[in-house]
């Protein structure tokens, strides 16, 4: 049985699919895992791939979503995205952004896309 919580993480996550193809991104691939960790999305727009951390919260309430990204996140997510990177021979540029999603009742859901988190690319 999936948790309601990994349930409410998966909604979040088919939302910014949606919302990152509106924007012109093509989806490579969703919730691919490795030995460092898990990328939520991964993405291609203009050559450049983009890893994507996903975070999902019904309100602001106790902090803003993007706020759960730590330097240790930052750091796992970098080390994934550079061994995704190795196992596909991909050589173009990449970056690590963050799309903070609010769900809250039965509002539409507001994004903040944050572009470059580690400021690599």
């Amino acid at each position: 049985m999936i948790s309601r919580n990994r349930s409410f993480g998966d909604r979040g996550e088919a939302l910014v699919c949606d919302y990152l193809k509106k924007k012109g991104y093509r989806i490579r691939e969703k919730q691919w895992r490795s030995k460092v960790g898990e990328i939520d999305v991964i993405a291609e727009k203009g050559g450049v791939f983009v890893f994507v951390e996903v975070k999902t919260r019904q309100s602001n309430a106790f902090g803003y979503p993007e706020e759960a990204v730590t330097e240790r996140k930052r750091q796992h997510l970098m080390r994934a995205a550079e061994l995704y990177c190795q196992l596909k021979n991909i050589e173009k540029p990449r970056r690590i952004d963050v799309v903070a999603v609010i769900i809250g009742g039965n509002d539409l859901p507001l994004f903040e896309h944050f572009e470059d988190i580690t400021g690599t690319s």
